[in-house]
This record gives structure tokens, C-alpha cells and sequence, in this order.
């Protein structure tokens, strides 16, 4: 006889694991099935985010900073520091730490929540109450029930034909987080967050790194002046040359290079590179579930039909994160997670796509949540806009770090906050208020009334939602 379950999660990344989590919270007997395998060959819970993603990238972009740091800005200061080196092998090793130490978190979170853990690759067998779900694990196999499933097998690296990843000299994001040593000359294909991310630490530890981008704006999905600001900051600060409207036509591995052909609006180039970034995008990993076996509605992107409850086709089985409609954003997919574990359990969940904040961690920092000026002026919307500088500001002075700036759009009629967009130091944190604000209905004419802590980068929040109403105090 199979074990049955109230709820089988087929994936432990941040959708997965917290779904697991809530389930159990809330009296389901649950099960968590994932097949991730560390690089000893060990389940290592956490999907991409924990293991190849969110998290090791965060380590390496704060090791490359404090490197920049003690190299270009501690002499601002008054603190010299001579004879400084980076050990490539302790930054990784450390990246790796943080990594297990994570993964391991959640090991403990399962067992304190009492949720059931099988390493191995889940996919449906039957349709029916309850469904059947196969565990391939190896050569071994074993078949469980659950009257609910929930999917939430994440998502894989787009793979370009003619730069297939070989793990060594053409890499995608797992291998750009492992190299032994900084190449001189790194080229990333793709002009998105893991390119900008990926190519901003290697790039601050003495890479000659190029972008190639396909599509004619840079960061087209930002606010076009904060895409301005940080192209600035890119180019002009951290050195990274980047290529837009690129058209890729050929790309031939050498013995030890890595010779990239391409063309844009100067004509045709070619570049040499030591190491290839691919970095085109993510696509839904729905391959291994067996879908038709239940005859699983996914659309013509391989994504799982869904609602806004994340309720796919089939009685009884949801779908979030990366495999379903929205922004492939860790925070996003955990959120839904909650949401389906509550809806199972009889409860009323609830996820606001349109307030979902989007952040990219190179430095300067990009946030934003809401609408952009290009999105109102495109649906006609009447709007007004306050922006201020953090170079007016006296927190981001003493900080050293006065780069960007925070805008905050809000509607002409109503001054409800439409969208905020920040580019500078810790924009991640601030774009906080905004979310809660948005999601509170509030106006800019609210945040302009709450009392912000002074000397302190939240200012620059405050001052922009008054300069919507064209009364900003100090500028």
C-alpha cells in the first residue's frame, strides 16, 4: 500500500519548501520531493535560490564590494591599506558555506514542521483522489499518494544552440559562481540581472568583462532613468562595456579562449573571451513531471496554466513560482506557496502580483514595484512624478555612496502611489515602504507626512513622495 498525503510538494526551492512548511503548520500531512544534489553528490534542499542563485550570488557581490572598497574607497576615508589581494579560493569557499548552512536550515525546518523529505525526482503516474506520484531516486523508485499536489520545480537556464554550456569555458549561472580563478577577459551573454550581477563581481576583481545584449534598450523592464543611471554607473565606475541590440552569429571554443561573432548597429564584431557567461533568461521546468500522463494544461511556453489562486486544470493541484505566469522572483514564489498551503487548508490566500518588488543587487542597487513612466504614458494615465537625488542627501554623503536616486510616481487625480523606482545604496531595503505603502493604498501625500529618521537614506523616500506635490524641502 502507498503512503498517502494530504499535500506532496514536487520541489524544495523558495516556492516549494515554504509551501511544505505552511501545509504542515496548518495540520496537513505533507510531504517535500526534490532532486538537487550538491556537488557531493548529497540532497541539498533550496532549489537554485539557496544552491546556484539568490544567495551564493549575494555572497560573491558582497566579497567583490569589500574588495573595491579596501582597493578604490577606503582612501576617502583617510585609511590606507597597502598590499591587499584577493584569495579567489576563500571568497568561494565561503559563498559554499553560506550555502550549506542554509540548506541545512532547512532540513531543520522540515523536521521541526514535521514535513516528510524524499530526495528524488517527483512525477505524476495517475490522475485521480488521491494522485499518484512517482519517486525516481537512482535506479530505485517508489510510489506515494496525495490528494493535493503542488508544483514548484522552478526553472532552468535558456540555453542558446550555438554556446552550449560545457561547465568550463562556457558557463551559465552555476559556473559563474565557481571559477577558480578571475579570467582576464570574461564576456556574458545577456544584459539582465544574472549578467549584470555575475559580470559586476568578476568585473570589480579585475575582469575586462562585455555585455552583449539582444534587445535595443538596456534594462528595458527599470524605469528609463534609472536604466540611465546605472548604464552610467556600469560603464563610467566599474568599467563593464556593454553592447546593445546584439544580434549573436557565431560563437567557436578555441583550446583556451572562447571567440564570440555578433552584430548591432556598428556593424559586425568579434570578440575573444577566456570564460562565457550565458545568461539569456530562464524557461519552466516542466519536462520531468510527466504533464500528459494527467493531462497537465501547460501553455505554449511550457508554463503551468494557472488562476490567480495558482489552481491549474486538474481538481486538487497548484502550481508556483517560476512554472506559472509572473516574475521569476524567489520572494514571489514563496508568497504563492503560502498562499496555495492556506487555500488547501480552507483559508483565504492571497498574492498582489502588481506589487511584487524587483530587485538587482549590483552596486549601485536597483528596486522598483509598480508601474513605470513608460508604462503610464503607454495607458494614457495622468501621473505625477517626485524624484531625489542621494547625492542631497546626508546619510548616502557620510556613506560615500551617492550614486542614484529615488522617483515615486503618483496619480494626478487621486495621488495614489502608482510606482517607485531607486537606484543607490541599499535600494533592496528601502524599496520596502514603497511595497507596504502600495499595498496600503497610500498616497504620496502619505509618506509625505510620516516623520523619517534623519540623517538616513529613507529621507530621499520622503522627499520624493513631497517633490510629488512639488514641495520637496532640500532641493
Amino acid at each position: 500500500m502507498h503512503p498517502i498525503y494530504d499535500v506532496a510538494v514536487i520541489g524544495a526551492g523558495p516556492g516549494g519548501y515554504v509551501t511544505a512548511i505552511r501545509a504542515a503548520q496548518l495540520g496537513l500531512r505533507t510531504v517535500c520531493i526534490d532532486d538537487w544534489k550538491n556537488a557531493a553528490g548529497k540532497p541539498s534542499l533550496g532549489g537554485t535560490c539557496l544552491n546556484v542563485g539568490c544567495i551564493p550570488s549575494k555572497a560573491l557581490l558582497e566579497s567583490s564590494e569589500n574588495y573595491e572598497r579596501a582597493t578604490k574607497k577606503f582612501s576617502q576615508h583617510g585609511i590606507a591599506v597597502q598590499g591587499v589581494s584577493m584569495d579567489v579560493g576563500a571568497m568561494i569557499a565561503r559563498k559554499d558555506k553560506i550555502v550549506e548552512t542554509f540548506t541545512g536550515g532547512i532540513a531543520m525546518l522540515f523536521k521541526k514542521n514535521k514535513v516528510a523529505f524524499m530526495p528524488g525526482r517527483g512525477s505524476f503516474v495517475a490522475v485521480g483522489q488521491p494522485y499518484r506520484i512517482a519517486v525516481e531516486e537512482g535506479d530505485a523508485a517508489e510510489v506515494i499518494e496525495a490528494r493535493h499536489v503542488v508544483i514548484a520545480t522552478g526553472s532552468l537556464p535558456r540555453p542558446i544552440p550555438m554556446a552550449p554550456v560545457d561547465g568550463d569555458m562556457i558557463v551559465d549561472n552555476v559556473g559563474a559562481l565557481s571559477f577558480k580563478d578571475v579570467p582576464k577577459r570574461l564576456g556574458v551573454i545577456g544584459g539582465g540581472v544574472i549578467g549584470l550581477e555575475m559580470g559586476s563581481v568578476w568585473g570589480r576583481l579585475g575582469s575586462a568583462v562585455t555585455i552583449l545584449e539582444a534587445l535595443p534598450l538596456f534594462l528595458a523592464a527599470a524605469d528609463e532613468q534609472v536604466a540611465k543611471e546605472a548604464h552610467r554607473a556600469f560603464t563610467r565606475d566599474l568599467g563593464l562595456s556593454i553592447r546593445t541590440g546584439v544580434n549573436i552569429t557565431g560563437v567557436k571554443k578555441g583550446k583556451r579562449s572562447v571567440t564570440v561573432e555578433y552584430e548591432d548597429n556598428d556593424g559586425a564584431h568579434h570578440s575573444e573571451f577566456d570564460k562565457l557567461v550565458v545568461a539569456v533568461g530562464r524557461i519552466p521546468n516542466t519536462a520531468g513531471l510527466k504533464p500528459n500522463a494527467v493531462g497537465l494544461k501547460l501553455d505554449g511556453r511550457g508554463f503551468i496554466e494557472v488562476d490567480d489562486h495558482c489552481r491549474a486544470n486538474l481538481p486538487n493541484v497548484y502550481a508556483v513560482g517560476d512554472v506559472v505566469r509572473g516574475p521569476m522572483l524567489a520572494h514571489k514564489s514563496s508568497e504563492e506557496g503560502v498562499m496555495v498551503a492556506e487555500t488547501i487548508s480552507g483559508q483565504a490566500g492571497h498574492v498582489n502580483l502588481d506589487t511584487v518588488p524587483w530587485v538587482v543587487y549590483t552596486s549601485p542597487e536597483i528596486a522598483w514595484v509598480g508601474k513605470t513612466e513608460r508604462d503610464l504614458k503607454a495607458a494614457g494615465v495622468d501621473y505625477r512624478a517626485g524624484q531625489f537625488p542621494f547625492s542631497a542627501n546626508g546619510r548616502a554623503r557620510a556613506l560615500g555612496e551617492t550614486t542614484g536616486f529615488v522617483k515615486v510616481l503618483a496619480d494626478a487625480k487621486t495621488d495614489r502611489i502608482l510606482g517607485v523606482h531607486i537606484i543607490g545604496s541599499f535600494a533592496a531595503e528601502l524599496i520596502s515602504e514603497a511595497v507596504m505603502a502600495m499595498e496600503f493604498g497610500a498616497s504620496s501625500e502619505d509618506i509625505a507626512r510620516i516623520v523619517h529618521a534623519h540623517p538616513s537614506l529613507a529621507e530621499a523616500m520622503h522627499e520624493a513622495a513631497l517633490g510629488a506635490a512639488g514641495r520637496a524641502l532640500h532641493i
